[in-house]
């Protein structure tokens, strides 16, 4: 696939190209298997089809099949592939289809791609970068809308990373790729559609890499954390808080694992106030963890406990009712509300 066709229904802005996360995604993996000559794309229907969400469109036509190609319907396969590959030299890349369909390869992730290099004392490295297709909120079947960042975050070896826009989708995967360590890189699958503005050439301001957490929005009054499709909800929440004079900071926390702490701190230091909003259920999410570092290091400066806004302690629901599953901006609203108003007894 060429650039022409990458940019194709792309306007050109001043900061670079204006993409969907989808194409984003697209071009970052087409980058990557220009630029390295070991790296391999391989999952169910990732070849001729280009994925579910046709995020591999076109790159088996123009890298050929044995750079990205099909597997069988086999995740267990797929993962024990990856791991042979990286043992073989190669850089994998492997697709799960969605993040429902990993529970069939945690043997895999967790005994084998997270170990592999300190159980061989780094001389089997681990180069593998696993695609998930993450999250709800596209009314897909059960097993469609999971989030399982607190399950991989929990293994010692894996680096967790998701993004949530188009150009930290291209700088992040880019960077993961890069690591010689194992990431499961988490893609919001409701915001594949999303389009912005992606520098191509500057991942950060000042040039830095795509390390740590992220202010989105500055604010005063409350610092809202999130990560992957959340982020944008919460910047709708800070917009609807500013029209009562309440200023909301958005930190987009992108790495999960290793989580950045003193992006925490620094944040809530400067609003004494926290909300944690993740999609996943509330019992030992991310949250707990997120909540516990910033009452660590901000004990003395917070004037309200954090609060969680999360999924709920369910399976996740049938499409019809995800909408009162997944933090909507009035629950969030709420969260906010409650920690403006906490009052010490």
């Amino acid at each position: 696939m060429s650039n022409a066709i990458l940019e194709d229904g792309a306007a050109k802005t001043g900061v670079g190209v204006t993409l969907s996360m989808q194409q984003a995604l697209n071009r970052a993996l087409d980058e990557i298997l220009a630029e390295n000559p070991k790296a391999v794309i391989f999952g169910e229907d990732c070849g001729q089809l280009g994925g579910v969400f046709r995020v591999t469109d076109g790159l088996q036509a123009k890298h050929g099949a044995d750079r990205v190609f099909d597997t069988p319907l086999a995740e267990s396969g797929i993962l024990g592939l990856a791991a042979g590959l990286a043992m073989a030299g190669f850089h994998p890349l492997p697709e799960v289809q969605f993040d429902g369909f990993a529970y069939p390869a945690i043997n895999q992730i967790v005994c084998q791609i997270a170990r592999m290099n300190y159980r061989s004392r780094g001389s089997l490295p681990m180069p593998v970068t696993l695609r998930v297709p993450s999250f709800g909120g596209i009314r897909a079947p059960e097993h469609h809308g999971e989030s399982l960042e607190a399950l991989f975050a929990h293994v010692p070896g894996l680096k967790v990373v998701s993004p949530s826009t188009p150009h930290e989708a291209y700088h992040l995967l880019k960077y993961a790729a890069a690591r010689p360590d194992p990431v499961i890189f988490m893609e919001p699958k409701s915001r594949y559609w999303q389009k912005g503005a992606v520098d191509l050439k500057t991942a950060d301001a000042g040039g830095s890499a795509p390390t740590g957490a992220k202010v989105m929005r500055e604010g005063r009054h409350l610092t809202l954390v999130a990560w992957g499709a959340m982020v944008f909800r919460c910047l709708q929440v800070a917009d609807l808080a500013a029209e009562d004079g309440i200023d909301v900071e958005v930190l987009d926390l992108r790495w999960i694992k290793p989580i950045d702490a003193a992006a925490l701190v620094t944040s809530v230091q400067k609003t004494r106030r926290a909300v944690v909003v993740h999609e996943a259920p509330l019992t030992s999410g991310l949250g707990a963890e997120v909540a516990q570092l910033i009452t660590q290091g901000c004990f003395d400066t917070l004037k309200a406990p954090v609060e969680r806004v999360t999924g709920f302690d369910v399976p996740y629901p049938a499409g019809d009712l995800e909408d009162e599953y997944i933090p909507n901006i009035d629950r969030i609203l709420f969260g906010v509300q409650r920690v403006l108003e906490y009052r010490r007894g």
